[in-house]
């Protein structure tokens, strides 16, 4: 039984080496790079790992009060550098020490990658090299508010190669980082967040225009979101085919709500002109008829 029970530990024990060593047989051995199924298996680990750190790491930053102190935009830049520092971190040690890798044969071989990056995936470098102009020179930041041609809404995410942009109808849109830095980028909340509003008014002319006048700047200081410093203006702006136009000039601090805030001034407009018998006249042509009798 002794002999039987010593005799099956040690096939188990052949069995296993047999496995570590079919495992950690190099199907890539180069001199300075050596490439198993256990050293695979143990990068995978040691990436999981790695992202595992860089998620508690961020995690308890997130929650200390330094973070707590400075603005959105800032924080998510500085937990997504710190983010990419530890993966690439983590990457160049499981190279070094799972793959035997020389890592001045790493830097040579991505200086080979980068120039055939810079002809067959230059789009994609251009997108990646934005993206790092974004977290560094923060131009645009998460949360604020962004008109990109036909795109308006609220900054998201940013990524290394793309940014989410979420619209007013709730729609999401990936914009990719190079269209960021090369193209013209109206920021409503670069700097500062108040920003202000130009919303036009028609009245007849048979209105009077010093009553139209107060009419808009107390119907601006009807809604909430409205600012009382600086305080709305009222511009005469042009006499117009049907109407004499006007122009109220509002400022907010809400620059996300801007939609909705130049919808509620539009009702209290129309609630104003209407107790005070303002009329808001709409296109008319008049006909001449000329008889020849």
């Amino acid at each position: 039984m002794i002999f039987q029970g010593a005799e099956a530990a040690a096939l188990s024990k052949t069995v296993f080496e047999k496995i570590i060593e079919y495992l950690n047989y190099p199907f890539i051995n180069q001199a300075q790079f050596k490439v198993s199924l256990l050293s695979l298996i143990l990068f995978g680990i040691l990436l999981a790992l790695v992202f595992g750190i860089s998620h508690y790491i961020r995690k308890v930053l997130r929650q200390s009060r330094w973070m707590s102190q400075i603005d959105d935009g800032l924080r998510f830049t500085v937990l997504r550098i710190l983010h990419y520092l530890i993966v690439a971190a983590g990457v160049f040690y499981g190279l070094k020490i799972g793959f035997n890798a020389d890592l001045t044969s790493i830097a040579v071989l991505i200086g080979f990658l980068s120039v055939g990056i810079g002809f067959g995936l230059q789009y994609i470098a251009s997108d990646l090299i934005s993206g790092l102009i974004l977290l560094f020179e923060r131009p645009i930041r998460v949360g604020d508010r962004l008109k990109l041609g036909e795109i308006d809404g609220r900054v998201e995410n940013i990524q290394v190669r793309t940014t989410l942009i979420i619209t007013n109808d709730n729609i999401a849109v990936i914009v990719p980082n190079s269209d960021l830095v090369r193209n013209q980028v109206i920021n409503w909340s670069y700097g500062s967040h108040r920003i202000r509003l130009r919303i036009p008014v028609g009245v007849s002319y048979s209105s009077d225009l010093e009553q139209v006048s107060k009419a808009l700047t107390d119907a601006a200081k009807l809604v909430a979101e409205v600012l009382s410093e600086p305080a709305p203006k009222v511009h005469l702006k042009a006499f117009g085919d049907s109407s004499i136009d006007f122009d109220l000039l509002v400022w907010i601090d809400k620059p996300h709500n801007t939609p909705q805030i130049r919808s509620n001034v539009n009702f209290a407009i129309a609630r104003v002109f209407g107790e005070r018998g303002i009329e808001i006249p709409f296109p008319q042509r008049d006909l001449h008829i000329i008889s020849r009798q």
